[in-house]
């Protein structure tokens, strides 16, 4: 699949960001006789962002947390979590193994429904493919995202995307106009397996999407149509989603809210990143609760080394 890697020469310090994923819907579309549910979903990706830092040395991959949420994946700190994972997954076979300090900076709430950890993890394959030259193939960095979970594919592309199937379907989104979003996380975790088996609607159809949208108007007025069916069991499962909802749909400017993924953070779009800032300073003001509250642009196509 790919050549062994070689050793990067020191002093290497390379960084990749990974975005916040927001899916703008997401419906639950059936289920697998393996027990995975089929979903539809547009997905795009926020300013807000964890950083991820290679630092070269000559000790065995190790991993370091920073961060206003590194405290909380400190217990993961190990063999186990996505990122040393993903580093090990795409090199192994190689004839050395990588060395030297990844540095994750998590800005990120965590389990929140934005795809922070499969966002770590794709950008752990970005970053270790660049650090050592590797050129893989899309489809086979692709293929290593797959067994990394469902949200990392997407999380890989970085950009905005239609993903069905398990995740492991992507194809390019509508053009979508620029526009601005808030976030907020209620600091509550939610458990995915416990939101998905509290889930008791019916399954609900692909959605229909035009090409583009050319107003944030435009869009919302056809987002406002579909719904993440995980919404209404998370927030049976955790009132203070709703809470966060209404009080985002309360703000001025706000053209939609909704919830992203399995929760807990929710997302308001806005005409600009500016009246999404303004309304983030506003919500700041008004709620005494210890919320994350982020606000910025929705990234039309950022920048990856994977067009």
């Amino acid at each position: 699949m790919h050549a062994d890697p070689q050793q990067p020469d020191e002093p290497v310090s390379l960084t990749e960001t990974a975005h916040a994923k927001i899916n703008l819907y997401l419906h639950v579309t059936g289920k697998r006789p393996d027990g995975y549910h089929l979903l539809d979903s547009l997905v795009v990706f926020a300013g807000a962002a964890d950083r991820l830092t290679y630092e070269a040395s000559d000790t065995p991959l190790s991993l370091q947390l920073t961060g206003p949420f590194g405290q909380k994946l400190a217990s993961e700190a190990s063999d186990d979590n996505l990122v040393i994972r993903a580093a090990r997954l795409l090199t192994e076979g190689a004839a050395t193994p990588l060395t030297g300090r990844l540095i994750l900076e998590k800005n990120l709430p965590v389990a929140s429904g934005i795809g922070g950890g499969s966002a770590d993890a794709a950008a752990t394959l970005r970053l270790v493919d660049r650090l050592l030259a590797l050129g893989t193939p899309e489809p086979c960095l692709l293929a290593i995202a797959e067994k990394l979970g469902a949200d990392v594919p997407v999380c890989l592309l970085q950009k905005p995307t239609l993903m069905r199937g398990i995740g492991e379907q992507l194809d390019p989104a509508p053009a979508l106009p620029p526009c601005g979003i808030l976030l907020v996380n209620c600091g509550e975790a939610v458990s995915t397996p416990a939101i998905f088996k509290a889930r008791n609607a019916a399954f609900s159809e692909d959605a229909i999407l035009p090409g583009a949208w050319p107003t944030v108007a435009a869009m919302t007025d056809d987002l406002q149509r579909l719904s993440n069916d995980l919404e209404p069991p998370a927030c049976a499962l955790c009132p203070s989603i709703s809470v966060v909802l209404d009080a985002i749909g309360g703000l001025p400017g706000c053209l939609l809210n909704r919830m992203s993924g399995s929760g807990a953070t929710c997302f308001g779009l806005f005409e600009t990143a500016e009246s999404a800032e303004a309304a983030a300073a506003q919500l700041r003001q008004e709620q005494q609760n210890d919320w994350w509250i982020w606000a910025g642009p929705v990234l039309p196509s950022p920048a990856a080394p994977f067009a």
